[in-house]
């Protein structure tokens, strides 16, 4: 097992160096350089001169390339042209709450869409299972931020039931070590603190996991489907294995291989979606850091947050390949 994860982790050795490449060339590639793309079309010659200087954008293209990547293997991602700070450690700063947030919006995407699809593929051909695959159909083609400010109008601004934006009340004074506010909660005895981090988290997790939640019905309902339906269930059944049996070591292991690697390009695509659903909630994440650097045209933190994740996304496949081998044990053998 190790061998083969040592293998995986040379393998993404050659994709996150062409991913760099791909980078380097985009910004390079913009109408007027990296400079004129930081500073605007009014940018001044001047100024222009001056940013490639800072920045030595106006060295060769390939000492800068390779002098770009020595920083990134040390963990160097660049300066902020916004807050004149590292890029890295203002990810690192708002990493927790983006991952919180994630966190929030998978537990809701797994724990409501594996039972929906299992349920939706033993009701296959009813109503309900009619139901199911409309309201994921909906679900999907949803935009997240249309969703979000729904969301946001009808039950923080309507109803008031829920808060409108920002990871916890301001007038509650709560420690927080680690970052993480509802961790932070149960750590240090805080639970009001904890419960209320958890409510500022239900709106955003919910408009930020709708998407991912309609994937996995349809990916579930599609494998229980074709699961149920094989020789080896029939057969099982024909020899009269209980119901429960049948559903828990032959139907939904097997069904859920598909549904794991759905599961694990989903979290990639969490951070992804997180950059509208923090602007809406003006939740200060990752996601609200980088629609605020789109506009302030920081490039740095624009390049840092592409590897970044980057290589998130790499090590988060790794790990679904790794899953692989728990839930079948074919995959070992193989």
């Amino acid at each position: 097992m190790l061998r083969v994860i040592g293998k995986r982790i040379l393998y993404l050795i050659p994709t996150l160096l062409g991913l760099s490449i791909l980078l380097f060339v985009w910004v390079r590639a913009l109408p007027g350089g990296p400079a004129v793309a930081m500073l605007g079309e009014r940018a001044t010659p001047e100024a222009i001169e001056r940013i490639n200087e800072l920045y030595g954008f106006n060295r060769p293209v390939l000492e800068q390339y390779f002098t770009w990547l020595a920083r990134l293997a040390v963990g160097d991602f660049g300066t902020s042209i916004e807050t004149s700070r590292a890029v890295l450690e203002e990810f690192l700063r708002r990493l927790p709450a983006t991952i919180e947030l994630s966190i929030a919006a998978l537990i809701i995407a797994v724990g409501v869409g594996i039972p929906v699809g299992y349920w939706a593929a033993r009701r296959h051909g009813k109503v309900s299972d009619h139901a199911a695959v409309t309201l994921s159909l909906v679900g999907i083609t949803i935009p997240v931020f249309f969703l979000a400010f729904m969301l946001k109008y009808v039950f923080a601004v309507q109803l008031g039931w829920l808060p409108s934006d920002g990871r916890q009340d301001p007038r509650m004074d709560a420690t927080h070590p680690t970052g993480f506010y509802v961790l932070d909660g149960i750590l240090t005895g805080e639970f009001d603190a904890a419960w209320d981090a958890i409510l500022h988290l239900i709106l955003p997790a919910i408009a930020l996991g709708t998407i991912p939640l309609a994937i996995i019905v349809r990916i579930t309902r599609a494998s229980v489907l074709e699961v149920q339906n094989s020789d080896y269930v029939r057969t099982g059944r024909a020899k009269g294995i209980s119901q429960g049996t049948l559903r828990n070591r032959f139907i939904m292991r097997n069904a859920l291989l598909p549904v794991v690697t759905t599961v694990g390009l989903q979290v990639g695509l969490l951070l992804l979606g997180a950059i509208l659903t923090e602007t809406v909630f003006a939740f200060p994440g990752i996601g609200s850091f980088m629609a605020r650097a789109i506009f302030a045209r920081d490039f740095p933190v624009l390049q840092g947050f592409i590897i970044f994740i980057a290589i998130i996304y790499a090590f988060i496949n790794l790990t679904v390949d790794i899953s692989y081998s728990f839930i079948d044990p074919r995959v070992r053998v193989s």
